[in-house]
């Protein structure tokens, strides 16, 4: 029986149709719920069934700039059900409840080797696919997971009693803890984590797990309370307080220890490094976009401040954000503020892009039919 037949045709692992909906980028801001034919896996691959896909930032930005080629389908924070399994694939099975990664590292390039791994060219590929070019395609039914993905641990079990919409926190939880693992708070330090979106509350949280004293500030007090809830008490209302010149007055003048600044574009650069003591650390997290910026160089050589920088997830980190998302060391699917039916896929992308103050993260749900 080919592989084809059988995850087409196969009763033990149920119908599978010949086409899908998924919500399908064309270009700058166009982006539409259309048919599209579910996709074929080969040998070593898996094909999923899409519960819930959170809305990331970076597909936003791709959306919104219009920078890759079209026809593609976006979503990457996948969660849902293996419905088929190609030939040569013993460690799933068909009803296994999944989280799927869209890159993995080859181990073996230089950067593998320096731990750089998102910097490795098979990293870079994607390994995910609804259909088209591959893109993750987290926002349609149904996606295709590719070999070295599922070879080279980029499928992850969910165990059971956790929620789909807990689970596909996985891979931005990641990103978080390389950040902060590379910012390295410690004991008793201050940690000024500035924007408390979704990103921002979750890194704040990990700061606070290696014993810091995590200070937030938003300009949004609703998302302080949100922060808050979380037990994030130290806040900054930054629509009422100039945050440097209060983080300042919350330690005897000196700063912050360390800051992370998880708010995308430049203008937030120069106050986050005013808002570090002379020797302190300042990661940036959001800045995903080239450009250039005016910095105070005076403030790295003379200050003695260290800038720093983390991007996209690391396999190093895996057993971690497993223990931190799967373990419910922290309540992520709290902070879904909206839910939508992959029938509202455009509006909920339109959503995201234009954040209204209560807004926090916001999810596809493919399976809101399926899954009682």
């Amino acid at each position: 029986m080919s592989v084809e037949t059988q995850t087409r045709n196969d009763p033990h692992v149920g119908y599978i149709p010949d086409k899908m909906q998924a919500a399908v980028y064309y270009g700058r801001n166009d982006v539409r719920l259309e048919t599209v034919e579910v996709p074929r896996i080969g040998a070593g691959e898996l094909l999923v069934r899409v519960h819930t896909c959170g809305i990331c930032g970076t597909d936003l930005k791709k959306i919104a700039t219009g920078s890759h080629s079209a026809p593609r389908i976006f979503g990457h924070e996948t969660a849902g059900v293996i419905i088929a399994t190609g030939e040569g694939v013993t460690d799933w099975r068909a009803g296994d409840r999944v989280v799927v990664f869209h890159h993995i590292p080859c181990r073996e390039c230089y950067y593998c080797q320096c731990k750089t791994y998102a910097q490795c060219e098979t990293y870079k590929k994607v390994g995910v696919t609804a259909g088209y070019e591959p893109s993750g395609g987290g926002f349609s039914e149904y996606v295709r997971v590719m070999d070295w993905i599922v070879r080279d641990g980029g499928v992850i079990r969910i165990p059971d009693g956790v929620s789909f919409e807990q689970a596909s926190y996985l891979e931005p939880a990641n990103t978080c803890i390389k950040a902060i693992d590379t910012l390295a708070p410690k004991a008793g330090e201050t940690v000024l984590v500035i924007g408390q979106g979704p990103i921002g509350l979750i890194l704040a949280r990990l700061a606070q797990r290696s014993g810091a004293d995590v200070i937030t500030s938003d300009l949004f007090p609703q998302r302080l309370t949100i922060s808050e809830s979380y037990g994030l008490s130290r806040t900054i209302d930054a629509s009422r307080f100039n945050t440097v010149e209060r983080i300042r007055e919350l330690t005897d003048g000196r700063g912050a220890d360390a800051v992370v600044l998880a708010v995308a574009g430049n203008a937030l650069i120069r106050p986050a490094m005013d808002a570090a003591r002379p020797g302190g650390r300042i990661m940036l997290f959001a800045q995903t976009q080239r450009s250039e910026v005016n910095i105070d160089a005076a403030a790295i050589c003379v200050d003695e401040k260290t800038l720093l920088g983390s991007y996209s997830a690391s396999v190093d980190r895996n057993d971690d954000a497993v223990q931190f998302v799967m373990g419910r060391q922290m309540d992520l699917e709290r902070l879904y503020s909206h839910h939508f039916p992959l029938e509202r896929a455009v509006e909920a992308l339109n959503l995201a892009a234009t954040p209204q103050p209560e807004t926090m993260k916001i999810a596809i749900q493919p399976g809101a039919k399926w899954e009682g």
